[in-house]
């Protein structure tokens, strides 16, 4: 229904009047595919912004703030029960204005919300479900709300008139209560303060140690990974977890076998996708056997990375390296095949449900029944690949069947099968519906496909990968990247692109750091300085924008609300979400530059930022893995490899065998040598003043602190003395 022809709930007349701005649903036009999804609901949904807030200041009603994103099952349950009601929606309109958010354009707004809404309900997820000031204030929330009551949780419609009658009734109480709530939001900001100009203090190598007995205290040994379901796939700590196993230490060998124990029981798990690669959010289960099926980049991403740095730890019995590489390939292959778009971005994810027949079915794609696969493979092979793959007779997720998955390693003859059926299956599924796609550009999430997609390149011996990362690179550099005229080592980095052109907000600190991270990657391995000098002026952007009078933050302050909504203080969270949080993040972007570039400055705000860690390291490393996995790198570092010489086998071989140390706190420059009549100096510090062997000869140069030892010539050398300097 279009929202011209709706009935104005306020007069109960017919409308024939052309709609006023804020009587319409405004999301057609919005580029992101979450909004859109929207965009045909009788709810008159706006974007988030100050016309909104406006509106509802003059109608002198609350905001509704749905907070969701295009992958999300759930969200797509809310918005068929309530959002397609017209019932609801004349509700809705009528006592409030309705605001739609995209949690992947704007985790800004979705970080303060969604502390707010855990404050006022307990829990949090997504749809997200927000009451508003006219202001910005938050002051009731939760997430699903049902069409009907349910047993502990009111329906949606009875939770909206709830509100309208506190609103109309209780008006004094509920603006105290959001101001109470944020004055409260905004003293736990400044608990959260970063002081990053004072002069830097040492961190306690103990709490290295003592957060990995932390870790096995709440491990499932059995299950693999930490807690009970659901399970998420726990990145940052496994990043932690197997940088700490590279040093010698009384807990080495305790990370290790962790490490490898949810390595292995995720990538043999249904949360791996067996057939076409990739991993889907998180599992429903404690096994790992039913997962929720969107697939996200930055999971894949960053559990790319991790698998590939277990393969240059070298493994363990349990999860061999060989078997990593397998993994570490077909998922680097599958992001670049699923996500990959022609402009050279990466999509953000593929969507949880599968449409068939006009109706939502989570998993679709992916499930299959015994009949199915005799079907497609005849009786034998089906029946031992059911057997072998877990696919019974009833479903584990619906009546639709079962996701593929041997939750263990199987032996010679059955991967030897395995490896027949493959093909056919894989083509089988191909015909079926599939995912919709959300094609949106973030920023962070492909510089963190950057930095996997070049380390995985170097590891795997996989020059398209290394080539995949630069073109991705590029892409960041040309359409999101936006230099200063003025000063062309700085600029403003755009958080979202959409078909190859940037709008929306600027990006925020996690997009500074995951990009900056990726781009200094990339340089340790393909050696060119381009991506070093974009990361220095990503880095110094940053600085600008993010520090002020010493204090980091993680937004600019791209919105009053927002700002309001937290006590009008400026954020930083610090614990690891789905992703690294931006503040630790950022420190590793910082510590690598600072190895590159021998700056003091970067290294010691690197150090104040990692000034957080102390509380959390043992109280709660879950939500600290990636402050502990660049405290590793930190404590271990900084430790710097310059490769200097003729490009040529020579020195490629002295390249790569450092690319291929497990080293935490190692980083690698490669380089032609300065000339010796003194001519332009190398662009990466790290290079300066390092000549090459007799008759030009490729030498490797390991540092610390740009403080060099003699130089090595060859590949043994160089990695005994990165070893001795590692313990």
């Amino acid at each position: 229904m279009q929202a011209a022809r709706t009935p104005d709930p306020r007069s109960g007349q017919p409308g024939s009047r052309e709609p006023k701005p804020g009587e319409r649903n405004a999301l057609g036009a919005e580029p992101s595919a979450y909004l859109r999804q929207h965009a045909g609901n009788p709810v008159h949904w706006q974007p988030f912004g100050d016309a909104a807030f406006a509106s509802a200041a003059s109608r002198d009603v609350p905001v509704f703030l749905s907070i969701g994103y295009a992958a999300c099952h759930w969200c797509h349950v809310m918005a068929r029960e309530s959002f397609e009601d017209q019932a609801t929606a004349d509700y809705l309109n009528g006592h409030f204005v309705a605001v739609k958010v995209d949690r992947e354009e704007r985790p800004d707004v979705d970080a303060v919300y969604m502390a707010a809404t855990q404050a006022i309900s307990g829990e949090g997820g997504w749809p997200m479900s927000v009451f508003l000031t006219p202001e910005g204030r938050a002051f009731h929330a939760g997430t699903y709300f049902p069409p009907r009551p349910m047993p502990g949780r009111p329906s949606f419609r009875q939770v909206l008139e709830a509100v309208h009658e506190a609103w109309a009734e209780r008006r004094g109480a509920v603006e105290e209560n959001a101001r109470s709530l944020a004055q409260n939001m905004g003293q736990v900001q400044l608990a959260a303060v970063v002081d990053v100009s004072r002069p830097p203090e040492p961190l306690d190598a103990g709490l290295l140690p003592a957060a990995v007995r932390s870790l096995a205290r709440s491990e499932d040994p059995d299950g693999g990974g930490f807690g009970t379901a659901p399970k998420f796939p726990p990145s940052a700590v496994l990043e932690f977890l197997v940088r700490h196993a590279a040093v010698p230490s009384d807990t080495a060998e305790e990370a290790r076998e962790m490490a490898g124990r949810t390595l292995a029981a995720m990538a043999r798990s249904a949360l791996f996708d067996q057939l076409d690669g990739g991993f889907a959010r998180y599992s429903v289960t404690r096994d790992w056997s039913v997962p929720h099926f969107e697939k996200m980049l930055y999971d894949n991403a960053q559990l790319l990375r991790v698998y590939v740095h277990w393969i240059r730890l070298g493994g363990t019995a349990g999860f061999p390296a060989t078997e990593a590489a397998d993994v570490a390939a077909r998922t680097a292959d599958w992001m670049l095949r699923a996500l990959g778009l022609p402009d050279g971005g990466l999509a953000s994810s593929l969507d949880a449900d599968t449409v068939v027949d006009g109706e939502h079915h989570e998993g679709a794609s992916y499930l299959w029944t015994p009949g199915e696969l005799e079907r497609v493979l005849g009786a034998d092979d089906a029946a031992a690949v059911a057997w072998m793959m877990n696919v019974g007779a009833r479903g584990t997720v619906s009546e639709l069947g079962s996701p593929l998955h041997p939750g263990r390693a199987l032996d010679g003859d059955e991967a030897r099968l395995w490896l027949d059926v493959m093909p056919r299956l894989r083509e089988a599924r191909s015909r079926r519906p599939q995912p919709a796609r959300d094609e949106k550009v973030v920023a962070g999430w492909n510089g963190l496909a950057v930095a996997a997609l070049a380390e995985a390149g170097a590891v795997l011996d996989r020059p398209d990968l290394m080539a995949a990362a630069g073109g991705i690179a590029g892409y960041l550099e040309r359409v999101h990247w936006r230099p200063d005229a003025v000063k062309p080592a700085s600029g403003e980095l755009v958080r979202v692109s959409h078909a190859g052109a940037a709008r929306g907000i600027g990006g925020l600190l996690e997009d500074y750091a995951f990009c900056a991270e990726g781009f200094l990657a990339l340089y340790s391995a393909t050696g060119s300085p381009r991506w070093y000098m974009l990361a220095e002026a990503v880095i110094q952007a940053a600085c600008t924008r993010f520090v002020d009078g010493g204090h980091l933050a993680d937004s600019a302050g791209e919105s009053a609300q927002v700002v309001n909504a937290q006590g009008g203080k400026p954020g930083l969270d610090f614990f690891d979400d789905a992703t690294p949080s931006g503040a630790a993040a950022f420190s590793g972007a910082l510590l690598s530059y600072a190895a590159l570039s021998g700056s003091g400055e970067h290294r010691t705000m690197a150090g104040n930022i990692l000034l957080l860690l102390p509380p959390l390291a043992t109280r709660a490393p879950r939500v600290a893995g990636w402050l502990l996995a660049t405290a590793q790198a930190a404590l271990s570092g900084p430790l710097e490899a310059a490769v200097v010489g003729p490009v040529g086998p020579e020195r490629d071989a002295l390249h790569r065998a450092l690319l291929l140390s497990p080293s935490p706190g190692l980083v690698v420059a490669a380089g032609e040598a300065e000339a010796a009549d003194g001519g332009k100096p190398a662009e990466v510090p790290l290079l300066r003043q390092r000549p090459a062997g007799p008759g030009g000869a490729p030498l490797v140069y390991v540092c610390r602190g740009m403080v060099c030892d003699r130089p090595v010539a060859t590949v043994a050398a160089a990695l005994e003395r990165v070893s001795s300097a590692r313990r």
